[in-house]
């Protein structure tokens, strides 16, 4: 099945679809500050940054206390809407049971938060094939500083020649590359197999189950 003894995921674009959501949420909290709302392209490419950055980058705002104010009203948002309209992608939930039967340790690492992952699992099903999860709450740097990478591996005690991190953005190879630790690619995000090449990695590939047939 697989050559590493732990595999680890980033979330949104990797293991779920929560693009419905999150568009919701921006566009709803871009529009409660009366501030034009970007295309749909151009919200989607800042999914895998934190929502401080991508609320500068959406909003062109600069001030702090905005910002955190701005923050605030998404997350509200989010309360509502994120687990709802998030769908895990058809072959995750077997995959992620798959590589636990076969006796490797999978977890997720996340810009989002823990609780909204671990909510989104149980909205949705009654199975949680997850080890350990590091979300944003637990990390002082965002990805692709390789905090929370590391972090996980050291409550793993694990060997990083035995990890494979999966994920669907730059930001995630990046976070792989600063960590030392083999990093697989799937093209379910805004970043594709061509962007992807510019990275080391050990396989693009179209979803969980195409580069779990090829690794």
């Amino acid at each position: 099945m697989s050559k590493y003894k732990f595999c680890i995921f980033d979330f949104d674009l990797t293991l779920v679809d929560s693009s419905k959501a999150i568009l919701t949420c921006y566009k709803h909290t871009l529009a409660k500050f009366g501030l034009p709302i970007p295309d749909h392209k151009t919200i989607y490419k800042t999914i895998g940054k934190t929502l401080a950055d991508s609320l500068k980058i959406l909003s062109g705002i600069n001030d702090d206390d905005k910002l955190e104010q701005m923050r605030l009203e998404y997350v509200r948002k989010a309360d509502e809407v994120m687990a709802r309209d998030t769908e895990f992608y058809d072959d995750t939930l077997a995959m992620l049971q798959i590589l636990q039967c076969a006796g490797v340790k999978v977890g997720i690492v996340s810009s989002k938060f823990r609780y909204r992952i671990v909510e989104t699992f149980r909205h949705h099903t009654s199975s949680f094939p997850i080890d350990l999860i590091i979300g944003g709450d637990d990390v002082k740097e965002a990805k692709p500083d390789p905090q929370g990478l590391e972090l996980i591996i050291s409550k793993f005690n694990a060997c990083k020649a035995d990890v494979l991190y999966i994920g669907d953005s730059y930001i995630d190879a990046q976070t792989a590359q600063n960590a030392g630790v083999d990093f697989a690619a799937v093209t379910t995000g805004s970043t594709t197999a061509e962007e992807f090449e510019k990275y080391p990695n050990i396989y693009v590939g179209t979803s969980l189950t195409d580069i779990f047939q090829h690794i």
